[in-house]
């Protein structure tokens, strides 16, 4: 193995010298886990996805990593890495698109399980005719699934994203899986400067000995995947049993704020937050955004917005508050549902004001002149 010094999390992502590179979103990934002291990396191709986890491989060969294989498929791999992580392993795979749905069974088990597992989610559209271009339709599918959900912007809010979300899955209290979300090809196949801490550190190991739930070794019973009669049986008390395991897992994502503040600031960004008209996005809807908004007060309209990086837990407080001081949010999107907006939708108390859109998918781009139209419309 390569020999890195272990450094506590708040020096790298805070305090370390950075230095600039200009790679694509993939690379980044490979940076992060380069850092992340990770043990075990399971991986199964899939565009645009493929290229971060053979460039993980790559991480493998050259001794940052224990062991690293490809699974028969995405459910093998999403299966392989939850049992890697009951063994006590720090693991981390990706995928994308139909590789997400494929593997959709195991993201709910992963949660129930209380299994710290980080993955990185490459999104791409899912509907017919076959596209495989940048569509967040996927994540709209995975916000009931238990785990957490950083949706990134940038290259740069990948790295900072996946160093972080090994940090929030294993704090004690928090213990469930971290999803983090980027927009395929926008983000994983362009170049960006990337300010990157130092290779020689790495975080701290994981201690699977602090888990809310025993880890499956030599000394511990299975209890993870229980199969225990009282479980299997229609009663009330399997009924009890499954109710209050589900709101524990709420609850562990409830507490995972503090966390995701500590290492990433906060669960939202905003600029100019008490202008009349805000917009809200997440990923990289949010450079367009940012475009428009800028396009916009340089024309003199009242323009901010609130960038969201955490999905779930959602942003509720935060945003209520920022939305009730607006007379207008607009919501960009790229897929076709717009679930971010129904999101906003459901947290607001004046859900009139929320316009829901512009929405593109399939892969299309958005031109920042599509969220001024809406911006003027909203001026007249």
């Amino acid at each position: 193995m390569i020999e890195q010094k272990i450094a506590d999390p708040i020096q790298i992502l805070f305090e370390s010298e950075r230095e600039t590179q200009f790679i694509t979103g993939s690379e980044a990934i490979r940076e992060a886990i380069r850092r992340a002291n990770v043990e075990m990396a399971i991986a199964y191709p899939i565009t645009p996805q493929s290229e971060s986890m053979h460039l993980v491989g790559d991480l493998f060969a050259e001794g940052y990593i224990k062991d690293y294989f490809r699974g028969e498929n995405e459910f093998a791999v999403m299966s392989s890495v939850a049992g890697a992580a009951m063994a006590g392993v720090r693991v981390f795979t990706a995928t994308g698109g139909p590789g997400t749905l494929r593997a959709f069974e195991a993201f709910s088990t992963w949660s129930g399980a209380r299994l710290p597992i980080v993955c990185a989610f490459m999104t791409r559209g899912v509907n017919s005719p076959l596209t495989i271009q940048p569509d967040t339709i996927e994540m709209s599918c995975m916000l009931d699934t238990g785990i957490l959900m950083l949706h990134a912007e940038d290259s740069q809010d990948v790295y900072d994203m996946i160093l972080s979300a090994f940090m929030i899955a294993e704090q004690t209290d928090v213990h469930i899986p971290v999803g983090v979300f980027v927009d395929g090809f926008f983000v994983t196949h362009t170049r960006d400067n990337v300010e990157i801490t130092p290779a020689d550190l790495k975080l701290p190991p994981y201690n699977p000995y602090s888990a809310p739930v025993p880890v499956m070794d030599m000394e511990n019973v299975p209890f993870r995947q229980m199969r225990d009669p009282f479980v299997m049986k229609s009663n009330f008390i399997s009924y009890a049993a499954h109710a209050s395991w589900q709101q524990e897992v709420l609850a562990a994502a409830e507490r995972s704020r503090k966390y995701i503040k500590q290492y990433l600031g906060d669960l939202i960004e905003t600029e100019y937050p008490n202008s009349e008209i805000l917009i809200i996005a997440s990923g990289t809807a949010v450079s367009q955004g940012r475009e428009a908004m800028l396009a916009a007060r340089n024309s003199g309209m009242d323009v901010g917005l609130v960038k969201i990086k955490s999905v779930r837990p959602f942003p509720e407080e935060e945003i209520r508050k920022l939305v009730r001081h607006a007379k207008y949010v607009i919501v960009p999107e790229f897929n076709r549902v717009g679930w971010l907006a129904r999101e906003i939708k459901s947290v607001v108390e004046d859900t009139t004001k929320i316009i829901a859109g512009p929405r593109v998918y399939g892969g299309m781009t958005m031109p920042p002149g599509l969220i001024i139209d809406e911006i003027r419309r909203c001026s007249e």
